[in-house]
């Protein structure tokens, strides 16, 4: 007879604890204060179903019912039935179906709503979609919808067919031109004579029977046409409000690039170096393919849904590129010079300029700008990120000689190690060698890591091809210098 009892009478001890120590969690809770992921509210209404919008298409998070933002504990009326209600409003309204119970603090009643990050992607709320942005909840844009929409089906932006564009307004000419490239750097082998709808359709940028949105960069007659803001504003500044030179450079990526690297070549200073050969080697103001690894990676990952340019402000004591949308989800400033995944949010344009030689998959360009500025004896690049992306080059603070343009002569031969870079070239003049004949010629007893990237970071630039271009990694491989005949 008295068994039962003692069984109620401890699980009702073991409830009462549970509920004690759930409590003391929430009341822990509130005295951190509002967060990204937790939210007060003196009642439940319109806001509160925003704010479990918010947390469903951010991170997921919890929501306090009967707490004031300042954390006052005021407590809420009614039971079960008060519970059912909010559940069942929010599940009407989002789809969504979050926990939600309720807890006694400090004498009051606190209703604990806790939501998921859910799967599916955005959740609306009377057709609007918010988000968290710190401790507030927002409401999304136009932008950040379509981001969100194309990601929950795996796709990038660049991937989506161009509605309004045929194959008419595709330009042949710059089909062919992309073909002989990518062949002579042997990424992405094809036919010579392969018609530009077929080079698309291969490289799947035909979809439904329209070009992508990257057919359209790359190959369009007009890009601009379609996408006005797709361009590189690029100018010259003495300080923020006095503009020496002002231009925007349109045309395909590849265009947008190359009008980039010409304006430097244009503004840039040069000094020279005697390095005791008959042709003096040119130093540039600033190392010609950081730069041109900085354009490239800012048209490749830039944010094409915002309408904003991007940008190259060429200051006195350094060069600035901003780019459109921060870095993407997953990347930090912190981690882009250590090793990390490439993570592009255009993927088809970065498959593009991957077999054209101007990329490197492995989220290797920020390496690459660090070498070339560390060669150059310059500090290394400075990277930033909000809702732009900035990169600035600065010059070095050691003492240079007076920089003078191309055109003048010589004032003073200067003495520098010759870089491994150089060494490769000059020794390949005299015709096309392999790894290992290189290293024999470096007096290294193998072939080293060192020489490995540098052969690699000749082939991205063009400075050196393979003989073979079909099969990088065939037995009979060579490399050599492009337009030079062999020196005896």
């Amino acid at each position: 007879m008295s068994r039962p009892p003692r069984i109620l009478l401890s699980w009702k001890a073991t409830e009462k604890k549970t509920m004690a120590s759930t409590a003391a969690k929430l009341l822990k809770l509130i005295r951190q204060g509002e967060s990204e992921t937790l939210e007060f509210k003196e009642s439940f209404g319109r806001q509160a179903i925003e704010t479990v919008c918010a947390f469903a298409n951010t991170k997921g998070g919890i929501l306090l019912i009967g707490v004031d933002d300042k954390g006052i504990v005021l407590g809420v009326l009614g039971g079960a039935k008060t519970l059912k209600r909010m559940a069942d409003e929010i599940a009407q309204a989002t789809g969504l179906q979050p926990s939600v119970e309720a807890v006694t603090v400090k004498s009051r009643r606190v209703v604990q709503i806790q939501v998921q990050e859910s799967r599916v992607r955005p959740v609306m709320y009377h057709g609007k979609a918010y988000h968290r942005s710190g401790s507030t909840t927002r409401r999304m844009g136009v932008e950040e919808v379509t981001r969100i929409v194309l990601s929950s089906v795996g796709m990038t932006w660049d991937e989506v067919p161009e509605i309004r564009a045929g194959m008419s307004d595709i330009s042949t000419t710059k089909v062919k031109a992309f073909i002989r490239l990518a062949n002579e750097k042997g990424r992405r082998p094809m036919a010579s004579g392969i018609t530009a709808p077929e080079l698309l359709q291969k490289l799947k940028l035909i979809r439904k029977g329209r070009p992508t949105r990257a057919a359209i960069l790359l190959f369009g007659k007009a890009p601009q046409d379609f996408y006005r803001s797709a361009l590189v504003k690029v100018g010259r500044f003495r300080s923020e409000t006095l503009i020496v030179d002002d231009r925007e450079i349109e045309g395909t990526i590849f265009e947008q690039i190359e009008g980039v690297m010409g304006y430097f070549r244009e503004k840039l200073d040069t000094r020279f170096v005697m390095t005791g050969r008959p042709q003096r080697d040119v130093v540039w103001e600033y190392p010609l393919e950081a730069l041109r690894e900085a354009v490239t990676n800012a048209v490749c990952h830039r944010d094409y849904l915002s309408t904003a340019h991007v940008q190259v402000r060429v200051y006195d004591k350094e060069v600035l590129f901003m780019n459109p949308g921060g870095l993407p989800a997953g990347l930090s400033v912190e981690t882009l010079k250590q090793a990390h995944h490439s993570i592009p949010r255009n993927r088809q344009i970065a498959e593009a300029l991957f077999y054209a030689g101007l990329i490197e998959h492995w989220g290797s360009g920020i390496e690459k700008m660090v070498d070339e500025c560390s060669a150059a004896a310059m500090p290394e690049p400075v990277f930033e990120s909000d809702a732009a992306f900035r990169l600035t080059f600065k010059k070095s603070t050691v003492t240079e000689p007076e920089l003078q343009p191309e055109s003048q002569p010589e004032s003073r031969p200067e003495s520098r190690p010759e870089l491994l870079e150089t060494r490769i070239l000059r020794i390949l003049r005299k015709g096309p060698l392999s790894k290992a004949q290189i290293s024999e010629h470096l007096d290294q007893k193998r072939v080293s890591g060192q020489l490995n990237k540098t052969i690699r970071l000749l082939l991205s630039r063009g400075a050196i091809a393979y003989t073979i271009p079909g099969k990088p990694n065939s037995r009979l491989q060579r490399y050599r210098i492009p337009g030079i005949q062999p020196v005896e």
